[in-house]
This record gives C-alpha cells, sequence and structure tokens, in this order.
C-alpha cells in the first residue's frame, strides 16, 4: 500500500513538472542542440509540440530522479531489510553517478557522437534532421548513461543481500568486460572504436570501483 501511495505520488509530480517546464523547453531545446551545426526540422504538423513535451518530460524525470531513486531503493531494499542510513547511502550515491554518467554523455560521448555521424555527409549528401529524432536521440542516450554509471550501487546491493558476492565480480571480470564491450557497441550511437570506448572505458572502471568499494566496507 505504501509503495503504491508513492508511485502514484510520484507519477502525479512527473506529470506536474512536465507541465511546468513545458514552458521551458525552447530553452532546453536549445540547450540539446547545441552540440548541433545545423538546423532542425519537423515533418508533421504536431512534430514541433510532441518534441518540446519530450524535452519537458525528460528535464522532469531528470530533476526528479533522486525521490525515483529513492522509491526504488526503497521497494527494492525492504525485502532484504536495507533501510535508514543504508538506505540513504544507496540513494544519495546512486544519484550522484546518474548525474555524473548524464553529464559526461552530454559535455564529452555526445558531441564526438554527433560529430561522426555527421561527418558522413558531403556536398551531394546535407542532413535534414527531424526535431522528433533528435530529441529521441539526445534524451534517450543522456538517461542511457546515468543509468549504467549506477553499475557500483547495484554490484554493492547485490552483494549486500547474498545474491553476489565479491569474489564472484574478482573472478569474472573476463566475462564483465565482454559485455560491456556489448553494451558499449549498443548503446553508443557510432560504431567506431572511440566512442565505444568513451562508454567501455568508464563503465569497466565503475566495475572496478564497485569492487574496490565491497573490499572497503568488508562485503565478501
Amino acid at each position: 500500500m505504501e509503495l503504491r501511495r508513492s508511485v502514484r505520488g510520484l507519477g502525479i509530480s512527473i506529470l506536474l513538472a512536465t507541465a511546468g517546464i513545458f514552458f521551458l523547453s525552447p530553452e532546453l531545446l536549445h540547450m540539446v542542440q547545441a552540440h548541433l551545426s545545423g538546423k532542425l526540422y519537423f515533418f508533421s504538423v504536431a512534430g514541433p509540440f510532441l518534441a518540446h513535451v519530450k524535452l519537458a518530460l525528460f528535464a522532469s524525470l531528470y530533476i526528479i530522479m533522486p525521490w525515483i531513486m529513492a522509491v526504488l531503493w526503497r521497494a527494492m531494499g525492504k525485502p532484504f531489510g536495507v533501510d535508514g542510513t543504508q538506505l540513504f547511502f544507496f540513494v544519495m550515491f546512486t544519484c550522484l553517478l546518474f548525474y555524473a554518467g548524464t553529464l559526461f554523455c552530454y559535455f564529452v560521448t555526445l558531441p564526438f557522437g554527433i560529430k561522426f555521424l555527421l561527418g558522413f555527409g558531403s556536398a551531394d549528401l546535407q542532413p535534414v534532421i527531424s526535431i522528433g529524432r533528435f530529441v529521441n536521440f539526445t534524451t534517450i542516450f543522456i538517461l542511457a548513461f546515468g543509468v549504467i554509471f549506477e553499475l557500483p550501487m547495484f554490484m554493492v546491493f547485490m552483494a549486500k543481500v547474498g545474491m553476489l558476492t565479491r569474489g564472484f565480480y574478482e573472478r569474472n571480470r573476463r566475462y564483465a568486460l565482454l559485455l560491456i564491450a556489448i553494451l558499449a557497441a549498443l548503446l553508443t550511437p557510432t560504431p567506431d572504436v572511440v566512442n565505444m570506448l568513451l562508454m567501455g572505458g568508464p563503465l569497466y572502471l565503475l566495475y572496478e570501483a564497485g569492487i574496490v568499494i565491497l573490499r572497503v566496507m568488508r562485503i565478501k
């Protein structure tokens, strides 16, 4: 019942925040478009409106993420007795990693990806980019980076509740590296090695950071 109320309140807050932020969506679009030198176009009457709604929804999720994480960790941790200070620890560091991942994507990976993709253009091949597709591309990509940067906290949680062990993570580094490479290839917007490393490199460092955190916390 408590979880249902939290989810309901969270949903209402996201809708209200989206409605409020909608009026700031032109400024958000300007920020998202900062890495694109060309203009954006729309091919349907509702295209610009829907793009602004998506941006407002993305911004509301971004702002309310601490609340989302609190509800998520409370639901996940309650069956295993994770509450109080431990719950605060998981929520705080998960949010910090999420925002770190999104900022890394916006300032580092996204500019490289856009530049690489548009580099295939020529005098006879000029880009005509839809505002809807561009907004989808950037917002989903940024959110994906934020989510995968939370890897260490989920590693700690799995070890703390006894589902996996620190030894399991240490023994399976090679498989983790393979999975990270596959994930980077799937999520990066370009197939080149540079952009894959820009995602895969930090993600593997976060994997090792999770092992270090488990050692410091003396969780086996």
